[in-house]
């Protein structure tokens, strides 16, 4: 199939250091092109990918320090150009959440978007009920109960790719692993207190946007004199495995309702379980017992912590490898690209006989 990947700009394809949506797309795109499909993808300058590249801009927004910079200038840009181009596709896949809605409506049933963040969001439910032609993905049941009537297709748990992902069969380093943002929703405060309540050291491989720099200063900066916590910062692809891997158990103490969350993956391929708060997506992603630990309280991670040992790391690589790789989740999606393309040539046929 001839096939267009549409990611955000925020980020290159994959990301250099932290990205959720570019990192899935980057899995994606690499899988399907090996399974053989035509694959186009629409990003970030900087990207890497064996599809073909088309670059919107040429640098990803947030490493961009040549100056201000327009997230929705840039992204009009970046619509623009698929739009000309449209008619090279059987599908048009697009990560961008609806910005793409009012300019692809004629061509709406030959599209796919998989929306990637938050559904709880005031306005949300009116603007997808104004376009109700997109289908839609969400990426686990539990991000559509916002949404509960919208053009939803299916669910497409992501999955990533196993190489770069080595199987560690015990977390020789003996500490307890945060990945991800520093922020108020991903709870690192909760993950250091679980740390300190256990006795086990945890390091933090975390980013910090603007928008949370005066909550890591005021409440997670004085954590971090603390013994046992260490304070890394972002870490890059190359650095993951071993970070997620010789880790005990990787901390997901979140405190949002969490539409995926992919770091839970990562560390299963790596074979370390995850102690996860019971909240949005984690029930989907984690078994309980199985690969990982599903709490709801600090008492339940702190025990959490010292059963861990009870885990079979290579378990928890083979539950990955069973549903959440990067192989998986294309084949899930080119189900659903050969569903619409098969509506779309029925509708055109219908059309020439009228």
């Amino acid at each position: 199939m001839k096939i267009a990947q549409i990611a955000p700009l925020c980020e290159a394809v994959p990301p250099r250091l932290y990205g959720g949506t570019e990192r899935v797309v980057s899995h994606l795109t690499e899988a399907l092109v090996a399974q053989g499909h035509q694959v186009t993808l629409f990003a970030a300058g900087e990207s890497k990918t064996s599809a073909r590249l088309v670059a919107a801009r040429s640098r990803p927004l947030r490493l961009d320090n040549t100056g201000l910079v327009s997230d929705l200038a840039s992204h009009l840009a970046l619509l623009h150009e698929v739009r000309l181009r449209g008619d090279e596709f059987d599908v048009l896949h697009f990560h961008t959440d609806m910005l793409h809605f009012p300019l692809f409506e004629s061509m709406a049933s030959r599209t796919l978007t998989t929306l990637h963040g938050r559904l709880d969001i005031a306005d949300l439910r009116q603007a997808y009920s104004r376009w109700p032609m997109f289908p839609l993905v969400s990426i686990s049941d539990r991000q559509r109960i916002h949404l509960p009537d919208a053009n939803w297709l299916e669910t497409v748990h992501h999955g990533i790719s196993p190489q770069g992902y080595r199987f560690h069969a015990r977390g020789d380093g003996n500490y307890l692993a945060f990945l991800g943002r520093i922020s108020p929703e991903k709870r690192p405060d909760r993950a250091i207190e679980i740390a300190i309540a256990s006795g086990i050291p945890i390091r933090l491989a975390a980013k910090v946007d603007r928008v949370d720099r005066e909550y890591f200063e005021q409440r997670i900066r004085p954590m971090l004199d603390h013994p046992l916590v260490s304070f890394i910062g972002e870490i890059d692809d190359d650095q993951k495995a071993g970070f997620l891997g010789n880790a005990r158990a990787l901390l997901f103490p979140i405190d949002w309702p969490e539409p995926f969350g992919l770091v839970m993956v990562e560390a299963m391929a790596c074979g370390t379980p995850v102690i996860a708060w019971n909240c949005g997506s984690v029930p989907e992603v984690v078994k309980h017992g199985r690969t990982g630990w599903i709490v709801e309280d600090m008492a339940q991670a702190v025990a959490a912590v010292h059963a861990v040992d009870k885990l079979s790391r290579a378990q928890i690589r083979a539950a990955f490898e069973n549903h959440f790789t990067a192989d998986a989740m294309a084949s899930r999606y080119v189900r659903l690209y050969r569903q619409l393309a098969s509506v779309e040539g029925e509708a055109w046929l219908e059309s020439e006989a009228a």
